[in-house]
């Protein structure tokens, strides 16, 4: 008989509604959808500035493998040459 973790992954329904009456009493009812709102707003440009900075890279990435093929054709290898 072992001892329960203190948190055991995503809470269920009534860790929930305790989360839920916490944020009521802490923002008030009316507050709570312009919240929600921000929230969803924010981690949309989140998403916006990941998806911006993975093409950034992967655009930099071919760069660079364009590059090394050019020097790799430019300069063969002592291998290559003997």
């Amino acid at each position: 008989m072992g001892i329960a973790p203190l948190f055991a992954g995503i809470p269920g329904g009534p860790e929930m509604l305790v989360i839920l009456l916490i944020a009521v009493l802490l923002f008030g009812a009316n507050k709570i959808p312009r919240l929600a709102r921000s929230v969803g707003e924010s981690m949309g440009e989140f998403k916006k500035g990941r998806q911006e900075l993975e093409t950034e890279i992967e655009v930099e990435s071919d760069v660079v493998k364009s590059r090394g093929t050019r020097d790799a054709d430019a300069n063969p290898t002592r291998e290559a040459r003997e």
